[in-house]
């Protein structure tokens, strides 16, 4: 592993030889950086992670993560995946910059549960009110959740749904044509952009569950999507990048200011915080957190309770009532 500044390229001190990792992340001060799987273990190195101080070069252990670390604009807080083809976790963290915890996540009790996996790095809105997570193995789930509320405001496929094994080449190939890297909020609030295969650049406006088409790149497909601070998006397609300016009607609610996006996204932090608590170092996350999809929430003697779902039930609470009935069957 290297690390680029503005004095060359050099190796990370303290990396272990035989680490493999396959997720990094800064941590929000820059100083520490989150390395996934833990270079500690080999049969159990996805149990935990590394946390490596870059100023000393010390590793330290952190939780079990996947995939990549969101931070929240309003600071003092990320979320990343504990993934599993049986559910996914959506797991929040407080980091404390230069706090005696040497940039460790602080994992919090209140979590998100995602069907199987295969999700994409969750990502925030300007205001820190909504976020998005791209998925997933299986076909391109799209989630929208208000934050601090963990409520579902948008659930939907992009292209036509999973239509079950064997898979169609037709569907695989129109499946695959989807970036994983199309999403971008725009500066307005509440208003997210969607990058498709065809050139077309979605604008859903989330609130409203309403969608508008703009043509932008005439058949080129968008490979992927990002928004600058000051609203305009940026594309990419085809080895190539387009800066598009995004123009508000009249009628419409223009972007917020700087500032006011910051307090914004502070207070949604706070809000959050207030609702929860840390699980302890030594607990066990399934006996600890406190799980929601958006409209129901769960906590571990909820589950232990589940015996039957229904087929329009996830298959992950499916996957738990087969498994209490297993279990009370041999006790």
């Amino acid at each position: 592993m290297v690390q680029w500044s503005p004095a060359g390229v050099s190796a990370v001190d303290g990396v272990p030889p035989a680490a493999a990792y396959r997720s990094v992340a800064f941590s929000p001060d820059g100083l520490t950086l989150w390395a996934s799987p833990s270079s500690g273990g080999e049969d159990d190195a996805w149990d935990s992670s590394d946390v490596i101080d870059l100023a000393t070069g010390t590793v330290s252990s952190g939780p079990r993560w996947d995939t990549g670390v969101a931070q929240h604009p309003g600071g003092g807080l990320v979320v990343t995946l504990n993934s599993d083809q049986g559910a996914t976790h959506g797991l929040f963290a407080r980091v404390d910059p230069g706090a005696a915890s040497g940039g460790a996540m602080r994992l919090l009790r209140r979590a998100l549960v995602l069907d199987v996996d295969g999700y994409g790095t969750p990502l925030f809105s300007a205001d820190g009110r909504h976020f998005a997570i791209r998925g997933n193995a299986y076909e391109n789930t799209l989630e929208v959740f208000e934050f601090p509320s963990l409520r579902q405001v948008l659930a939907t496929t992009l292209g036509e749904p999973n239509p079950g094994y064997p898979y169609p080449q037709e569907w695989l190939d129109q499946m695959r044509a989807w970036s994983r890297h199309n999403l971008a909020f725009a500066a307005r609030p509440g208003v997210l952009w969607v990058g498709t295969p065809t050139g077309v650049l979605v604008e859903v406006d989330i609130e409203a569950q309403d969608a508008v088409e703009h043509d932008v790149l005439a058949g080129s497909p968008v490979s992927a999507l990002a928004a600058t601070s000051t609203g305009e998006l940026v594309l990419a397609s085809g080895g190539e990048l387009v800066l598009v300016a995004v123009r508000s009607d009249p009628g419409e609610t223009h972007s917020i200011g700087d500032s006011d996006a910051s307090m914004a996204a502070a207070s949604a932090v706070s809000e959050f915080l207030d609702t929860t608590s840390e699980v302890p170092d030594d607990g066990d996350l399934g006996e600890h957190l406190v799980l929601t999809d958006g409209e129901r929430t769960w906590n571990s003697g909820d589950l232990a309770t589940v015996y039957s779902a229904t087929a329009e039930e996830p298959s992950w609470l499916r996957l738990r009532a087969a498994i209490n009935t297993a279990r009370d069957a041999r006790t």
